[in-house]
């Protein structure tokens, strides 16, 4: 077969920030998919984002609840979501509940019922939640796989997308036989770390198009689901070429033992111990840029954007005016379950909304504690990805980190990432005549 006759395969949006990078761009038009998880692992939101995201009078969906909750209940809940749009109901999207048919006739009856509202409507996505419960269901003359096969083939004849959401545990998917029929295979967890709950989220499976292996942190808001790529920050991101542009510090001193300032894309690593002015230096570094026409972001975890405002002022420095003349950003990221994606995700959106040239972030102590426990273990690898993800696109970053004051030893960090840095600017107190100065 020549490239001229291979069939192009259409990709529809996911309706979840990221997700599409994930899946390799969008989910292929009438692929049949899977949803499996635990409960509350977030399928159903999902489901429904996938459904609005694409959901049109002339591509109209429909919307199959089983023995799980009733369509009514779901969509008092789902509704809470700034994704769901009422004016799609029901012309786009039809909710049929299937709980009597399930209750009183067996699996064929439901195929049949299936196709039956399938053939009156000629929906372009199809949704069943939760076929699993089907498979508890008693004396019924069809076993469940067969009543997936069965409806694969016929949804993929009306080609339609389709989404089967089922509850399953971890360990049922190595000798589960249904699976194999899918296109796409979703596989949603939610694990306890300490205090924390972190989100997984798996693409074990995506016929046809190239997904991003491993295990991918989410979140569920306000807005729905919305996905981190593990590899994102270093693909799918077009990298600046060098610059020799430096930037100053408008420390006149500093700035000529610098040969004019860091160069721009660089960065930059401020070690010292307590009170030897890493974050008066970091804000002096902000300040200078936004005085040059250069939009910044401040990243803090230890104190609020207001403390860190007044503090600035305090020193003879303006950072209210700049933020509210939109070219400045003091990001507050404490929630103390984040994962190093969901930090990145919040710089690059800010720096991408004001155009920054300038990150600080305040302090590496501070981020590492805001991180859930599981990333903290791979604080280095989650540094490496974030660093290299904004750089690339010209943000000279400064980051601070507090080191024990040694009078007998110089180190640069605790983290071991001076490898990461392409300039470090190390503070610390010496003793001279007695007393005790910053150098």
């Amino acid at each position: 077969m020549s490239t001229q006759d291979k069939v192009t395969i259409n990709k529809l949006p996911t309706g979840v920030p990221g997700l599409d990078e994930i899946v390799g761009g969008g989910l292929p038009e009438f692929s049949f998919n899977i949803i499996a998880g635990a409960p509350g692992s977030g399928k159903t939101t999902l489901a429904h984002q996938f459904v609005f995201a694409n959901a049109s009078l002339e591509r109209p969906a429909l919307y199959f609840t089983v023995l799980g909750e009733s369509a009514i209940k779901m969509l008092r809940y789902q509704q809470q979501y700034t994704f769901f749009d009422p004016a799609k109901l029901p012309g786009s999207i039809r909710f049929i509940n299937l709980s009597q048919v399930v209750l009183e006739k067996d699996l064929g009856a439901v195929l049949e019922e299936i196709t039956k509202e399938v053939e009156k409507a000629n929906p372009s996505v199809v949704v069943v939640d939760s076929f699993r419960t089907m498979v508890r269901k008693p004396n019924s003359d069809m076993d469940l796989q067969s009543f997936i096969q069965r409806l694969a083939l016929f949804l993929a004849s009306w080609q339609a997308t389709t989404f089967l959401i089922g509850e399953y545990a971890e360990d049922e998917l190595r000798d589960n036989p249904i699976f194999t029929v899918a296109d796409g295979l979703f596989w949603l967890r939610q694990t306890a770390e300490r205090n924390s709950i972190v989100r997984k989220l798996q693409i074990i499976k995506m016929r046809g198009q190239d997904s991003v292996p491993g295990l991918h942190t989410f979140r569920i808001t306000d807005a729905g689901v919305q996905a981190f790529s593990r590899t994102f920050g270093l693909t799918a991101r077009k990298r600046n070429p060098p610059s020799n542009r430096r930037l100053c510090f408008g420390i006149p001193e500093l700035d000529k033992m610098l040969d004019g300032g860091v160069r721009e894309g660089d960065s930059v690593l401020i070690a010292g111990s307590s009170g030897t002015g890493k974050s008066v230096l970091a804000t002096q570094f902000i300040a200078e840029g936004i005085s040059h026409g250069e939009p910044g972001i401040v990243a803090v975890f230890e104190e609020r954007p207001e403390a860190y405002a007044e503090r600035a002022t305090s020193l003879g420095l303006d950072l209210e005016t700049p933020q509210k003349d939109g070219k400045l950003t003091i990001l507050y990221l404490r929630p103390l379950d984040l994962s190093v994606d969901e930090t990145m995700q919040s710089i690059l959106d800010a720096v991408e909304n004001i155009g920054a040239k300038r990150l600080v972030i305040d302090s590496l102590a501070g981020f590492e504690m805001a991180l859930s426990p599981g990333f903290r273990a791979d604080f280095r690898e989650s540094l490496y990805r974030m660093i290299f993800a904004l750089t690339g696109i010209g943000v000279t970053i400064l980051s601070t980190v507090e080191v024990d004051e040694s009078f007998t030893e110089f180190p640069f960090s605790t983290y071991s990432i001076s490898f990461l840095c392409d300039d470090i600017l190390r503070l610390r107190y010496v003793s001279i005549d007695e007393g005790h100065s910053r150098v």
